[in-house]
């Protein structure tokens, strides 16, 4: 399919790795000039050779954290004007006990899944509307939707950005600007793999992949089956990139294997 995007340019905030690699590789394959940013500057700079080598186009790393005013400020100064914005972050932690949570934690996952993507969408935003054409899209989660007690870092702010985007959206369509969200259930990913022992250990597991595996499939039952891949994504967030997607304003796509269980 194509997707009518070639030689537009676009952003894809964590790009190195996970789902906004395999996003920005979708994105590049269309033939997008792209500026990926990440925390990891080894990998980053890896990953932005290793696109740019495959599949003929432009790739810029930008070490950046979005979370930080400094992080913004790199992305801003390093691609003032792109066509096409795409935002995902780490996942965070999975947490144990609730009741332990502190105001810094709700303020570091505040300030990472809702006001490092909202303020780098407000920075854009003017500059699409000027073009007459836009695409944003954020890769958030399905526990925005979902509401599970060891995911409390995951879902909560998100459920805010989400809340924001519907909003903002409908303001902005009326100028050829559309922002989408993704809603990913569980996906065997980089992040997630770090992640691994931080999960047996908020379950009381042993640290053995095999153990924590059987323990997260018992628990979280997946109709498909199976736990996604980043690709398995990627293609649904590279078509809302695209003019294709242009009757699709502030939704919240859900692709989770049938996991969540809801009609809307």
């Amino acid at each position: 399919m194509d997707l009518q995007i070639r030689g537009k340019k676009a952003i894809m905030a964590g790009g190195s790795a996970g789902m906004g690699r395999a996003t920005a590789e979708r994105l590049a394959e269309a033939g997008v000039d792209l500026y990926i940013t990440a925390r990891r500057e080894e990998r980053l700079v890896n990953a932005a050779k290793e696109m740019s080598e495959q599949y003929g186009v432009s790739v810029t790393p930008i070490c950046a954290d979005s979370s930080k005013e400094e992080g913004r400020q790199a992305l801003f100064a390093a691609c003032p004007d792109p066509d096409i914005l795409a935002i995902t972050i780490k996942p965070p932690a999975p947490n144990g006990n609730f009741l332990e949570l502190t105001p810094e934690h709700w303020r570091d996952s505040i300030d990472t899944a809702l006001i490092g993507p909202i303020e780098i969408m407000r920075h854009y935003i003017p500059g699409m509307k000027d073009k007459g054409w836009g695409r944003i899209v954020n890769i958030a989660t399905f526990s925005a939707k979902n509401p599970m007690l060891w995911r409390l870092m995951s879902g909560p702010a998100r459920s805010a950005l989400i809340n924001y985007t519907a909003s903002v959206s409908r303001e902005i369509a009326q100028y050829g600007v559309n922002i989408n969200n993704i809603l990913p259930g569980m996906f065997a990913t980089e992040g997630a793999d770090e992640l691994m022992e931080v999960y047996a250990e908020a379950f009381g597991l042993e640290s053995d992949r095999d153990i924590v595996m059987t323990h997260f499939m018992a628990n979280n039952k997946i109709p498909a089956g199976f736990v996604a891949n980043a690709d398995d994504m990627a293609p649904m967030a590279a078509l809302l990139c695209s003019p294709l997607s242009r009757f699709i304003v502030g939704q919240n796509i859900v692709i989770d294997g049938g996991q969540h269980h809801s009609l809307f």
